[in-house]
């Protein structure tokens, strides 16, 4: 149980934490007070937008909508990681919720998650979250596909630890929405013990000494939907035309790049090369281009003919710079064109500013 910090209190612990913190305009007066308590306080709870490109979300969060009036939350995180406050107070954020799950939380009693939450907004034993709670709106599509690029995810974290370091409390403080209503979903994309523990590591360290240590590398698995042929005596880029999963975005649709600057990387390019005689060779590489322009080559793996269908499972580990793309290139040394049967490149890959 906690009195709510005030507007200069919740600042300074955002500040304190490292967040690049943006006041909207009003922030510090727009609240839902006047329909219910705001506080005690108990925790905080974290949210997606369900938003895309185009979309004001700040102001979204700000002023609401139609349905449902803002402010939506303590305030808005967006993909570049700044913490942009939208209110102070009460907000329409968490709406009815489970009263186990508030007694858990109050006494961070539970082990890796709350219990199963039974209840929601107007059921019959819902408690009312927006007196009881902060919230982080984070930008994101909400549809589990939608990345979470490592500044807003290390935002969210500080945020968070921000809160709980000003109150005392520690990170089972910190719950998703999925956690307190049973008609939620969110967050979709990571998982809430997870970030916990991300909560509990920022805590563990003085306010502003925590950077994460690699949260939340992004999965990127790619190939090619048909076998090529491969002519003798040029580098070509294997195009990669099927996308699996592409969670930096950084892959245009049927597009040679498979990773964009400034990131690290590291992974495995599985190769199957058919038709190439025994003994003879084909190269692969690493390739560095800015737009279409080459820019430089990495170490040459060699894949020697066995005579049949030849296999290689080739590294791909790498830092790039930015405004840079990285694509993998091929070079048949043999006599005759060669099939590139399958090619199926899998990397996780770290973004940074």
């Amino acid at each position: 149980m906690a009195t709510p910090l005030t507007a200069a209190r919740l600042v300074a612990a955002l500040k304190a934490e490292g967040c690049a913190v943006h006041e909207v305009a009003g922030w510090r007066t727009n609240n839902r007070n006047h329909k219910g308590p705001w506080g005690p306080v108990h925790g905080v709870v974290i949210h997606h937008t369900v938003t895309g490109p185009g979309t004001d979300v700040v102001r979204l969060i700000f002023n609401g909508h139609s349905a449902l009036p803002g402010p939506l939350a303590t305030g808005c995180i967006t993909k570049d990681g700044v913490v942009h406050l939208t209110g102070n107070g009460r907000a329409n954020h968490a709406g009815g919720g489970d009263g186990d799950v508030l007694n858990a939380v109050i006494g961070e009693s539970y082990g890796t998650y709350p219990p199963p939450t039974h209840e929601h907004d107007g059921s019959a034993g819902a408690v009312d979250g927006n007196a009881r709670f902060y919230g982080w709106e984070c930008e994101n599509k909400g549809d589990g596909k939608d990345p979470w690029p490592p500044a807003q995810y290390l935002a969210m974290v500080k945020a968070t630890a921000a809160i709980c370091r000003a109150h005392g409390w520690g990170p089972k403080s910190a719950i998703g929405h999925l956690e307190w209503s049973d008609w939620k979903v969110d967050p979709r994309g990571f998982d809430m013990a997870g970030f916990r523990r991300d909560v509990a590591d920022a805590l563990a360290h003085p306010a502003g000494r925590w950077e994460g240590e690699d949260p939340m590398p992004q999965y990127v698995n790619l190939g090619v939907a048909a076998q090529y042929r491969l002519a003798p005596g040029a580098w070509d880029s294997v195009e990669f035309t099927a996308e699996w999963t592409d969670e930096t975005g950084d892959h245009a649709s049927g597009g040679s790049v498979f990773a964009r600057g400034p990131a690290r990387f590291s992974g495995t390019l599985g190769l199957y090369i058919d038709g190439l005689p025994a003994g003879a060779v084909v190269q692969a590489r690493m390739s560095e281009y800015e737009g279409d322009q080459h820019r430089a080559d990495h170490p040459i793996h060699e894949i020697v003919g066995t005579g049949g269908g030849s296999f290689a499972v080739l590294p791909v580990t790498k830092r790039i710079a930015s405004g840079r793309g990285m694509r993998v290139r091929l070079l048949n040394q043999a006599a005759v064109p060669v099939t590139v049967a399958s090619a199926v490149l899998t990397v996780l890959v770290w973004k940074e500013t």
